[in-house]
């Protein structure tokens, strides 16, 4: 069987991270949180996570022509993700998100889009021989909503099925709703999209319903650390999650529709792609980052046949394949060799 072939336009930032014990109050000051940089962006942690999870990508985005941009491409390379759509701007730095991650897992996220904010239904059409190609196309929205719709129409025009995740949340034109294949939001996306409080399975029922009444034909809800609710033709099913030990969420969500994009790709089932995509999530909150924190195909088998979270592969000094780096001065080494002149502390 050939390999799922999964489309993804959208974001691409470098996040970097300090992990604290706790996230601090607006005006304060923490010290002694450990520092560390990584890929980020959700188009480009979906891309990563469906590349991980063993699909043929193709990722469409706009990053500056810059160190950060550089080594965002050169990343996705280095796990086999089709780069050759990706805009290099020469006027906008590429994007960058400020995270705090606290040791409970949770997390507080300033971005600065960048080039992130020029992709453009233009970028989209000089790509259109990519969607003759794909089987899915995965969307979100960290990038005009206008471009979303482009690629959109284009999928549609190609046979793919279209899969929006809509974040972060804001208002959908009808237009853009009519004909996806699935749509994923989490609690606060389906409160802005419904105005429906997700607090039970019959509520979220009752949002999807109220969604495949705008023309979508699928919608999975997902809900955390509680699961995630499946719904379309003839399905109804809550998913309950996975009990593991969170060191940090940040991107589980990007996981989980990359991994789905990659299940559905490959035909399986609505609820079994669901599962699939919830195992990955799982695995990911047990580790720091969001594209570093994705799951290979074979560890989201074997936790789904063992249910224990498998140990992730050391990484290499310097980086892990995934645009990430082992504190400052795994960052600064890297940069280093691409020229900069960085100090030996900071």
């Amino acid at each position: 069987m050939a390999k799922p072939s999964v489309l993804v336009v959208g974001s691409s930032n470098t996040d970097m991270i300090v992990k604290v014990a706790r996230l601090p109050q607006p005006g304060e000051t923490l010290l002694g949180g450990e520092f560390a940089t990584a890929g980020g962006g959700k188009g480009a942690n979906q891309a990563v996570g469906a590349a991980r999870a063993g699909g043929v990508v193709t990722f469409i985005a706009r990053v500056g022509e810059d160190m950060f941009g550089q080594m965002a491409v050169d990343s996705f390379r280095s796990l086999g993700i089709n780069t050759d759509y990706i805009v290099r701007d020469r006027t906008s730095p590429s994007g960058v998100a400020l995270i705090i991650v606290a040791n409970t897992g949770q997390n507080s996220i300033a971005v600065a889009p960048g080039a992130n904010g020029k992709l453009s239904p233009a970028d989209v059409r000089k790509a259109k021989s990519a969607f003759r190609h794909a089987g899915v196309l995965l969307l979100q929205l960290e990038t005009p909503l206008k471009t979303a719709a482009a690629a959109a129409k284009l999928a549609h025009a190609a046979g793919a099925r279209v899969i929006l995740n809509p974040a972060p949340a804001q208002p959908l034109p009808p237009s853009l709703l009519d004909g996806l294949y699935l749509l994923t939001p989490n609690e606060v996306e389906t409160r802005l999209l419904t105005g429906i409080i997700v607090n039970s399975e019959d509520a979220a029922a009752l949002a999807a319903n109220k969604l495949r009444s705008r023309g979508v034909r699928n919608v999975i809800i997902t809900l955390g650390v509680r699961g995630a609710f499946v719904a379309g033709d003839g399905v109804r099913r809550f998913l309950p999650g996975h009990k593991v030990r969170a060191v940090d969420a940040t991107g589980a969500g990007d996981v989980f529709n990359g991994a789905l994009a990659v299940a559905i790709a490959e035909g399986k089932s609505l609820v079994d792609a669901a599962e699939f995509a919830n195992a990955a999530a799982a695995i990911s909150v047990t580790r720091l980052g969001a594209q570093s924190s994705a799951p290979l195909r074979k560890e989201i088998e074997q936790f789904l046949a063992t249910g224990k979270v498998p140990r992730p592969a050391q990484a290499p000094a310097g980086g892990d394949g995934c645009h990430g780096y082992n504190g400052w001065d795994g960052f600064a080494a890297t940069l280093r060799r691409k020229g900069l002149k960085i100090p030996a502390t900071a």
